[in-house]
């Protein structure tokens, strides 16, 4: 099982050059490499295989100690496996028959990280009052933001170092015992309906309002957006302008990520046994009335958190077919057919009146109990959690 951790580092002035000049480094590496690719399949009709790139880049690093041998062996390496990633990615579709794009030569702006093996020029050090710092080689000891602990029998396989919108953070890819924890309240089940009116309803009559994080950030950031396209393209002042909204983005994006991640853990510990509907995406991000809400929401995000927390909780999630689940009546089973703009169910039928999303996370959870996976239901199919930063 492998989760990773990120952690905010705070360099110093003389930490942060260092760091810049290994990441311009890095880029300038990237590009010679995609080049020389290119120019082998012009001259010769074939390609260059990643073995042959390691040996030319292993010595020029050793010809240029003071440029290209700052950069850490094991760096180069990963920084080499990337471009090739991206080479057996474009093949693989194009031989799929899907029209990929061709890898692209990064700009400053398009190149942001840097992976190490941890053990080879990177390692986590402790000083003797306590506080942790990552050694970086020819870098130094760069002081960490330790904010949580690493589980007991973790291993450290890799760590990307990243820079963020100014900002310098240590992911540390972390391969962890597979322990199925047991859950505290075995017999508590509960469906779950996701929505944009409301973020969640559950079918004990419990509603997660929908904070809608980017509309309520949308005023501010039409003004730094019109700034912006004011200023003289490509002066210092643009630049500023840029980086405001970039640091806009990523306090909605920190504030949906932190409350999908209450949301979520109090599911797994409330709840043993969750039942929510297998719902594609692809049509709200793609409905020019949705995609934004659609966006906002983060529901993907939440899906994928679900998951990796209910295996760590000893809950179990479970997907069914959303269809007709807020057409029909959880007391009866009557159609009750209702536009988007009805809110409440009423049911001619039996008479029961519900919030329409209530009702459908009921009949979500029926289904679930009649048909759970191997009779009929499935497992989530969604790809499971990468960063529980």
């Amino acid at each position: 099982m492998f989760r990773t951790y990120k952690y905010l580092l705070r360099p110093t002035i003389q930490q942060a050059q260092a760091l810049n000049f290994l990441l311009w480094q890095s880029r300038l590496i990237y590009n010679q490499a995609l080049e020389q690719r290119i120019q082998a399949y012009q001259e010769t009709g074939q390609g260059i295989a990643y073995h042959a790139q390691w040996t030319y880049f292993r010595d020029l690093r050793r010809a240029n100690p003071e440029t290209l041998g700052l950069l850490n062996a094991s760096s180069l390496q990963q920084l080499l496996r990337r471009l090739d990633k991206a080479f057996q990615s474009f093949f693989r579709r194009l031989k799929a028959g899907d029209t990929p794009g061709f890898p692209r030569f990064k700009g400053r702006n398009r190149f942001k990280s840097i992976e190490y093996t941890y053990g080879d020029g990177c390692k986590l050090r402790t000083c003797p009052r306590g506080q942790r710092y990552v050694y970086l080689q020819n870098v130094g000891e760069v002081r960490m933001c330790f904010h949580r602990d690493i589980p007991q029998g973790a291993q450290i396989k890799h760590v990307v170092i990243q820079c963020i919108n100014q900002r310098w953070y240590a992911c540390l890819m972390l391969e962890l015992p597979a322990v199925q924890g047991v859950h505290a309240k075995p017999e508590q089940a509960v469906g779950v309906d996701l929505g944009l009116f409301h973020l969640l309803a559950l079918s004990d009559h419990q509603v997660v309002d929908n904070p809608r994080w980017l509309r309520q950030s949308l005023a501010r950031l039409r003004i730094l957006q019109r700034q912006a396209s004011r200023r003289q393209k490509g002066c210092q002042r643009q630049r500023k302008s840029y980086a405001a909204i970039a640091r806009l983005h990523e306090h909605i994006a920190n504030q949906r990520r932190d409350y999908l991640h209450k949301i979520t853990a109090f599911l797994v510990h409330a709840y043993s046994w969750i039942a929510i509907e297998e719902l594609s995406l692809a049509f709200m991000n793609q409905n020019v009335h949705l995609s934004l809400s659609s966006h906002d929401a983060g529901l993907g995000e939440f899906r994928q958190l679900l998951q990796y927390k209910a295996e760590e909780a000893g809950a179990e999630v479970v997907a069914v077919n959303p269809a007709y689940t807020s057409q029909r009546c959880s007391g009866c089973g009557e159609i009750v057919e209702k536009s988007l703009s009805i809110r409440v169910h009423e049911c001619p039928t039996c008479g029961l009146v519900l919030d329409r999303d209530v009702n459908a996370a009921r009949n979500i959870l029926n289904l679930a109990l009649d048909n759970p996976p191997g009779r009929g239901g499935q497992e989530p199919t969604w790809p499971t959690g990468a960063c529980v930063s």
